[in-house]
């Protein structure tokens, strides 16, 4: 499973990663779901050139994209990018902390055709 991490750019101009980095390399959080190897394949901010993003995590296989926690709490943009995010990968909406915000709900995207069917979580664990 090849995963994508994108965080807010704003956020990234003081924050060092460390939340979302401990959360998936310890596999606990939005990340403990995952049965089997992952692969983290980008961890960048969302800022910029989406589409050139995007493109770039299709050639490198990237099946989930996790929006960062951050990006749930403050990007006022956080619902269309999970929904543009979605068009080519199932979009996990938080990293770290609770799976539910306390102003936004999580999203989590229905995945292109072929793409929910692949990844493999734990029982105890809805991905949808």
């Amino acid at each position: 499973m090849k995963i994508a991490i994108l965080v807010r750019e704003e956020t990234m101009q003081r924050c060092t990663g460390r939340g979302c980095l401990n959360a998936f390399f310890q596999r606990k959080d939005a990340f403990g779901r995952y049965e089997g190897k992952i692969e983290l394949v980008t961890f960048s901010h969302a800022g910029g050139d989406i589409d050139h993003k995007i493109e770039t995590m299709i050639k490198n296989g990237v099946d989930v994209v996790h929006l960062s926690s951050c990006m749930r709490g403050k990007a006022s943009n956080y619902e269309t990018l999970a929904k543009r995010l979605g068009e080519h990968f199932y979009v996990v909406g938080y990293t770290h902390g609770a799976e539910n915000g306390k102003r936004k709900d999580t999203i989590f995207s229905l995945a292109p055709r072929g793409i929910a069917e692949q990844i493999s979580v734990k029982e105890d664990k809805e991905i949808y």
